[in-house]
């Protein structure tokens, strides 16, 4: 199985021949992270350096080490520090359809490099756009993403019942049964702030470890909590616009958020199922089980992010999540939780072509 390839560390994609290599300088020790628990060469950690990378064809020199990259092996790049990378490496990856996903210092989103869309049909486009066009068929698609992500914050709910949630569990409920009376994209998206703000109400009760939530910040996160729902919301849309890459719909016709210039919209509406169910339970499971504390956080007057340690410990348990196994209940055999959002895609674009109705994934175990 592919995947996921982690750079935090600053330095240069090169390619020699048919391999690629990532290059740093040695100025501290490398520490890496499994993917899967076994395997430690898929990510590397930020050396926090700030100035920008100039590395020339420095691979052979002692003051830097070289690491293969196993394209074959790797589904998708997310590059967190300085990287350097020539025109003849992106057409290498984009050979074996490799997309970069590039994050800022605050760990949000800054951009991707998609290779040649191998999947592209002009017919999804026209049924796509179709769908967004026509208010009714846009609304379906609009009320079951809002109804994914309500239910799957009702399963996270459900499990810490014994924090005395009731009271936002009930509201939530509701508000998910009055869904489908919601007439227009702006009274869903409403819907889907008053829920997902009353969840977040309940995080102080779930999360122990001195962890506080309060309320939601971005651009920069205030406080640990937040610094872990950014970080995780970021990666979660990176790896959801991999899912669709892989598929023949548009990223950029969606239908709960508003498509617009210089985003995915699709990824943002896609997400939103799948992000209470990995990003969430991965910061649940860090706090409550004592796997990352307050030293792994950098914390100014302005802002509070995960430090190197942190975006460690961050990925190296969202990525165990990812390789978790479920027996599929339609396709009767096993699929990883990393699977999951492009098995969603699927759904959705068979639903546009009229083959059968989108229903929203829903954690069912």
């Amino acid at each position: 199985m592919k995947q996921n390839f982690y750079i935090l560390k600053n330095g240069k994609i090169i390619r020699k021949q048919n391999t690629v290599y990532f290059v740093s300088r040695k100025d501290e020790p490398t520490q890496e992270i499994p993917v899967d628990g076994e395997d430690p060469e898929f990510i590397l950690e930020m050396d926090g350096e700030e100035s920008p990378v100039d590395l020339p064809d420095v691979s052979d020199k002692s003051e830097y080490v070289k690491r293969a990259l196993p394209v074959e092996q790797i589904s998708a790049i997310f590059a967190y520090g300085r990287i350097s990378i020539t025109s003849g490496v992106i057409s290498f990856l984009a050979k074996y359809n490799i997309p970069i996903h590039f994050f800022g210092y605050h760990g949000h989103y800054e951009s991707t490099l998609l290779p040649r869309e191998a999947l592209l049909s002009g017919e999804m486009h026209v049924r796509q756009a179709a769908h967004y066009s026509d208010p009714e068929k846009r609304m379906t698609i609009a009320r079951a993403f809002v109804s994914g992500a309500a239910q799957n914050i009702l399963r996270n709910l459900e499990y810490y019942q014994d924090k005395g949630l009731s009271g936002e569990t009930d509201f939530i409920r509701k508000a998910l049964g009055g869904i489908d009376s919601r007439g227009t994209v702006a009274e869903l998206m409403a819907v889907e702030g008053s829920i997902r703000n009353t969840y977040y109400a309940t995080f102080d009760r779930i999360l122990g470890g001195g962890f506080s939530f309060g309320e939601r910040t971005r651009r920069p996160p205030q406080n640990p909590v937040n610094a872990m729902i950014s970080f995780g919301n970021s990666l979660m849309y990176g790896i959801v616009i991999n899912a669709i890459y892989h598929t023949q719909l548009d990223q950029t016709i969606s239908f709960l958020h508003e498509p617009s210039e210089r985003r995915f919209s699709l990824a943002l509406d896609v997400a939103e199922i799948f992000k209470p169910f990995l990003v969430d339970r991965t910061i649940f499971k860090l706090v409550n089980k004592n796997m990352i504390s307050q030293d792994d956080f950098e914390t100014d007057l302005k802002s509070c992010l995960l430090n190197d340690n942190g975006r460690r410990l961050f990925l190296a348990e969202f990525n165990s999540r990812l390789d978790t196994t479920i027996k599929h209940r339609t396709l009767k055999r096993n699929v990883s939780y990393g699977r999951l959002p492009y098995l969603e895609c699927l759904k959705l674009g068979k639903h546009l072509m009229g083959m059968s109705r989108y229903e929203p994934f829903t954690i069912w175990w």
